[in-house]
């Protein structure tokens, strides 16, 4: 019987990466679990290799740094096995007016959410190809529009989206497919980082829950299908913005975004 190919997955450690990871476990597939925290991922391996008896391997990594990006790419090309899948998870969000926002941390989110997919996309590339494999890049509904209070953020989404769909043409021909999941705001402690829990968005808002989006995500990604977005609402707001003023959607965005 042919052993299963191996899954990488990024920002593994917490929320919907977490979820993506036991999404891909539950299918038998071996993993590679890449994040900052090392012990919350081998604790996360541990459960994994227990519940579902698949091999776990873990790649502490800091992926807003270049040098990480580009040794997480040599560790999975120096093993040689065929990737199953490539799912570039890693990402924050910064909630703030762009002129107040620390530039730093801006450089670093942007580092994160689009130089690390597309390097570790483009350096593993060969190993997708020789395990017709997917890559699955979670985007977000931010990508359908700009995002006033998260300028920043809404921008590198947009990007992702943008490259995942031109690649998913691209690589047609290849049994590679690639699919952009975009989940709306989701109970994964993303907004806790990105220090937005009074922005309208959220507040008092029932949110979704990392393992339905995670799901969601993992079976599009299975179908091939190119542009995933989670939930009919999120679905129906992001064909409306293609209907709307540019203009308007900006002023209604903005308001939604807003402290309360």
């Amino acid at each position: 019987m042919k052993k299963p190919a191996l899954v990488l997955i990024t920002g593994a450690s917490s929320g919907i990466g977490t979820e993506l990871a036991r999404e891909y476990a539950r299918r038998g597939q071996p993993l590679c679990l890449s994040a900052r925290r090392e012990a919350d991922l081998q604790r996360l391996a541990t459960d994994l290799q227990r519940e579902h008896g698949v091999a776990v391997t873990v790649h502490a990594a800091d992926l807003s740094e270049p040098a990480a990006m580009d040794g997480l790419a040599d560790a999975l090309l120096a093993r040689g096995e065929p990737l199953a899948a490539l799912v570039n998870n890693a990402g924050f969000g910064l909630y703030g007016e762009f002129a107040d926002t620390d530039l730093a941390d801006t450089r670093r989110m942007l580092r994160l959410n689009m130089e690390a997919p597309l390097v570790l996309t483009r350096r593993l590339l060969p190993l997708l190809v020789a395990g017709r494999g997917h890559v699955l890049n979670v985007a977000s509904t931010a990508a359908f529009q700009p995002g006033p209070h998260m300028a920043a953020y809404y921008a590198s989404k947009s990007f992702l989206l943008s490259l995942s769909e031109a690649l998913a043409e691209e690589l047609g021909g290849s049994g590679v497919s690639v699919t952009a999941l975009c989940p709306g705001p989701t109970a994964s402690g993303f907004q806790d980082r990105a220090a937005m829990q009074d922005s309208a968005l959220v507040k008092h808002k029932r949110l979704p829950s990392a393992e339905e989006v995670a799901r969601y995500g993992v079976v599009a990604a299975f179908r091939g299908q190119r542009v995933a977005i989670h939930g009919w609402q999120n679905r129906l707001l992001a064909q409306s913005v293609r209907l709307t003023p540019r203009r308007v959607v900006t002023a209604l965005v903005a308001h939604l975004s807003r402290r309360t």
